[in-house]
């Protein structure tokens, strides 16, 4: 059924509560429909058998043979009341004389027997004379003697009469049934569906943005059940996505943040001896190339940072480390030339490292070690800059490079000193 937008519910309880209404009320109807088929029926088939049953007095057939008029039935066998009969003569005439005490019309019958369409002993139904809306007779054709032909017809006033009561019993109660069906079950449907609606409310406040909310699955085994774990998986899911989203803004912004700060310590060390070599043309030739190298140094570690910046956008992680023998001594003369170009006011030296007084006044070695020179770059400026940052600016920097023993688990376990 097809109902047209306007008149078309629009909640599921409206949906269900009109539809339970009028499948109950049609159930109802089509069953008074059926009983009043059956009923119709067999009060038809009574009035048969009363008419296949019934004869005519034998004295009518006399009557009517001496004077063609019958004579009023003796009281024993007198006409029941609601019967009507009808002759045809021999001529195959409709005579004016019937039997019968109703004052209601009779049947409708034609004036000639060839006009009867009615097979004989079989009962049919006919309209009542002069009322097209009255109800109809029920007659059956018997044969008589001397070519008489007699129609004995019984009313069907008490059939119609019947199947209407029932007919008005069957719309009154259809009506009864949908208005209890639509009212109690307005309350049935809106008790089945209280799961439904928590869920309806829960969705609505994480719509609102109360995220943390999980549905409320009272039985899992139910519908609405199942449909609140697949929610709540999926809600799940959403905040597992978000967070993992949050972690990786916050950490594309602290990784912004440090290429920032690394771009900008090898861009300020460029600015610096490109300024230095514009104020002191008549810098000697050393110097001049000693700053020609750092500029050259710091450049192709910008290119470096910029390298990698462009291989973690296309594989979305930071770049791999490779290994190769690094000069320490090396690397930390370039960091505090860097440095000292950005702080000019701190005192900044390179020394050699002394674990004991024996080694104190021992000259700088060279050091190499197996690493990568561009995060190790990244790590001295990143030291070097934090010391002259939060320390007071009169408080010197010293660094110091060499190699130590790395104390083993037998060193601490035999109780002997360290060297």
């Amino acid at each position: 059924m097809r109902w047209p937008r306007r008149l078309r519910p629009r909640s599921l309880r409206s949906r269900l509560v009109l539809t339970a209404g009028l499948l109950a009320t049609s159930a109802v109807l089509l069953c008074q429909l059926a009983g009043l088929t059956v009923l119709r029926g067999w009060l038809t088939d009574q009035i048969d058998d009363r008419l296949s049953h019934f004869r005519p007095p034998g004295q009518v057939y006399e009557d009517m043979a001496d004077d063609g008029t019958p004579r009023p039935p003796s009281p024993d066998n007198a006409l029941p009341s609601d019967y009507r009969v009808f002759f045809y003569d021999e001529d195959g005439s409709l005579l004016r004389t019937s039997l019968g005490s109703s004052d209601s019309p009779g049947p409708r019958l034609p004036q000639r027997a060839a006009d009867l369409d009615l097979a004989a002993g079989r009962p049919s139904t006919v309209p009542a004379e002069g009322d097209a809306t009255g109800s109809g007779w029920r007659v059956i054709v018997h044969s008589g003697p001397d070519h008489m032909r007699i129609v004995v017809a019984l009313p069907l006033d008490t059939v119609d009469g019947a199947t209407t009561k029932l007919l008005w019993l069957s719309l009154g109660l259809g009506i009864a049934v949908a208005v209890g069906v639509v009212a109690l079950g307005n309350g049935a449907v809106r008790l089945g569906l209280r799961p439904l609606t928590r869920v309806e409310h829960t969705a609505q406040h994480i719509t609102d943005g109360a995220l943390e909310l999980n549905v409320p699955v009272t039985d899992p085994d139910t519908e609405v059940g199942r449909l609140g774990l697949a929610l709540n998986t999926m809600l799940n899911r959403l905040r597992t996505a978000l967070h993992r989203t949050e972690t990786s803004e916050a950490q594309l912004r602290h990784f912004m943040a440090d290429a920032g700060h690394e771009l900008r310590t090898p861009l300020t060390a460029i600015q610096g001896f490109a300024e230095l070599l514009l104020d002191e043309p008549d810098m000697p030739g050393r110097r001049r190339q000693e700053a020609h190298a750092l500029i050259a140094h710091n450049a192709d570690r910008m290119s470096r940072l910029v390298d990698d910046l462009f291989l973690l956008a296309m594989l979305g992680d930071s770049p791999a480390a490779h290994r190769e023998p690094v000069d320490l001594l090396s690397l930390a003369a370039d960091a505090i030339a860097t440095t000292a170009i950005r702080h000019p006011q701190r005192a900044i030296t390179l020394e050699p490292l002394a674990t004991h007084p024996a080694t104190a006044e021992r000259d700088l070695d060279i050091i190499e070690t197996p690493g990568d020179p561009h995060q190790l770059v990244q790590v001295l400026g990143n030291l070097l800059s934090n010391a002259c940052t939060h320390t007071p600016a009169d408080s010197s920097v010293h660094v110091r490079v060499g190699a130590t023993r790395t104390p083993t688990r037998g060193d601490l376990g035999s109780g002997r000193p360290l060297p």
